[in-house]
């Protein structure tokens, strides 16, 4: 099998043809607490070619947002897009994995993972505590167990120690055991009718 990195370099060309991304940005950053607006720092993880890093600085007006993929083709895509998304440079783009973050504990004030959260597995959620400030937000989507209907080669990428939740209340345990506290989920809905792909909506914060 090739790399994650090569398999998502493979994917950058298209990735913005899909309609999902964009939808699960939008439902995740609606979702966010008002204390979110106007952050120090906001994180994107799994940025892909940056459709939550460019919608945040939209939606919440931060100071900073780091964006990281592990993905060069991703980040190249995401980069050629900044000219015009970012004129005034608040993003700092990272080819990096995206477990642990280059970020020391308490750094940031919200972090974003859009349609990644099955590739990672359940050791970026105890990242993501640990570079949130106390009072930090976490949004996050992840498939759906009975929409999820993976390639051979995407299922190779799953984590084995991630279970992908079959309702609600799975989902959001996976925040809880991360130590996040007060954790909503929804449902969104499929961003194409002939193409069900229901995630669950997962925000917490930090106590």
């Amino acid at each position: 099998m090739d790399s994650p990195a090569a398999f998502f370099d493979s994917a950058a060309d298209a990735y913005d043809t899909d309609p999902h991304h964009g939808l699960i940005t939008d439902l995740l950053l609606a979702g966010l607490p008002g204390t979110a607006n106007a952050p120090g720092l906001v994180v994107d993880v799994a940025t892909g070619t940056g459709v939550a890093a460019f919608a945040a600085l939209r939606a919440l007006d931060p100071a900073r947002v780091v964006a990281v993929d592990i993905s060069p083709r991703m980040v190249e895509r995401a980069i050629a897009k900044a000219g015009a998304a970012d004129p005034d440079g608040r993003i700092e783009w990272q080819v990096a994995p995206a477990v642990p973050l280059a970020l020391p504990d308490g750094a940031a004030d919200v972090v974003l993972c859009t349609s990644a959260l099955h590739f990672l597995g359940p050791a970026a959620l105890h990242d993501w505590r640990r570079v949130l400030r106390p009072g930090g937000v976490v949004a996050f989507s992840i498939p759906m167990a009975a929409d999820f209907r993976p390639s051979p080669a995407f299922r190779d990428l799953v984590p084995a120690d991630l279970t992908i939740p079959a309702d609600s209340a799975d989902a959001a345990r996976l925040a809880l055991d991360a130590g996040f506290a007060d954790v909503q989920v929804a449902t969104s809905p499929p961003a194409e009718p002939d193409r069900p792909r229901r995630a669950f909506l997962v925000h917490a914060q930090v106590p």
